[in-house]
């Protein structure tokens, strides 16, 4: 049995950094203290039994299922649309049994499912063209216009990614996608109309923060120097001073690498960059490892999916990408990202496993 002990008790040391940390956000408020951070333990004791299921079921069955799973969460996607629930001005939930659902967390998931079936079913010796990813890109768009429609940027663009990430470990025809590229690089300002006016806002304030200091630019103005002010060492547990005034907005998911940062400084935040980069290079060195091509595409998907939100998340606390509403997997509060997440952790273990057989 080989199981990737290693990336499990990453993944859980975390977990448990991340409760930690929402703990501290919450210090100064008495009952939601024990609230956000007892809620998270009863997310990741959930996301835990994803696990310990997902890794008991051998993941050929669940390429047999790929397209089944992502019509089904493209399905959940289309009721948010209509009957979901709006919070801060996007429609992203949906409420069953009781319990508040993001859909579009676990549509990132089937989203690499769906992909690494189709192209592990499509192996061809020659190079690849755009003609040849017809399908990948109706599945891709399938995905990424009903996330943006609620609206949800930051996940609609890192399934973009995530399909960047996964098509650059096939063999492309390099004439035909450099076209592509230089295509949507012509369209990219186009973009700029679709966007909502708050989105807007935020690309003008990305590119100057004083623009709007005391609104649209206030999150990354006191983001920065909530993540400067922790210095080396930082300023200890619970003694934030952005944190415990409350003058860092979003901090329990968005915002609580800059939380983070404040109160362990550089060598805390290099620890949790170890952390994060362990696991990706852990689920790269399963997908270099596996026997068959879906579990190479689902492995390095996987992998993209939490190299991804790492790097923009971090970025978006030290003012050098838009802040789009990425959360920090494992560490952010989130009933949907932890679960996600977690079920995506066991897809890597199952991978780990079995890749003898």
């Amino acid at each position: 049995m080989n199981f990737d002990i290693a990336l499990f008790v990453s993944v859980l040391v975390l977990c448990f950094l991340g409760v930690i940390n929402l703990n501290s956000i919450y210090s100064s408020s008495g009952e939601a203290t024990s609230f956000y951070s007892f809620k998270q333990i009863y997310w990741i004791l959930i996301g835990l039994s994803a696990l310990f299921i997902i890794i008991n079921i051998n993941y050929i069955t669940i390429c047999r299922y790929s397209y089944y799973l992502h019509a089904f969460a493209l399905i959940l996607l289309l009721i948010v649309l209509f009957y979901g629930k709006s919070k801060f001005g996007s429609q992203r939930w949906i409420y069953l049994a009781g319990i508040s659902l993001q859909p579009s967390e676990f549509a990132k998931i089937t989203f690499i499912l769906a992909l690494s079936k189709f192209f592990s079913e499509n192996m061809s010796p020659r190079a690849y063209t755009i003609r040849d990813l017809f399908w990948p890109f109706i599945i891709l768009l399938s995905t990424f216009i009903p996330i943006y429609l609620q609206p949800d940027l930051g996940t609609a663009g890192i399934i973009f990614l995530i399909f960047l990430s996964m098509i650059f470990f096939l063999n492309l025809n390099r004439t035909s996608f450099l076209r592509f590229f230089v295509f949507c690089a012509v369209l990219l300002p186009g973009f700029w109309f679709f966007l909502k006016e708050y989105q807007k806002q935020r690309i003008l304030v990305f590119l100057n923060p004083d623009l709007d200091p005391l609104n649209a630019g206030y999150q990354v103005i006191q983001s920065k120097i909530a993540v400067g002010s922790g210095s080396l060492l930082g300023k200890g547990y619970k003694l934030g001073t952005q944190t415990q005034l409350r003058f860092l907005p979003e901090q329990h998911t968005d915002f609580v690498f800059s939380v983070w940062a404040e109160e362990w400084g550089f060598i805390g935040c290099f620890f949790l960059l170890l952390l994060f980069f362990f696991i990706i290079y852990r689920g790269l060195r399963i997908a270099y490892s596996s026997k068959n091509f879906f579990a190479a595409f689902l492995a390095v998907g996987l992998s993209s999916l939490f190299f991804w939100h790492f790097i923009i998340n971090v970025f978006m606390t030290l003012g050098l990408f838009p802040v789009v509403g990425v959360t920090l997997p494992f560490v952010s509060y989130g009933g949907s990202s932890m679960v996600s997440c977690l079920f995506g952790i066991g897809l890597l273990l199952n991978l780990n496993m079995r890749k003898f057989k």
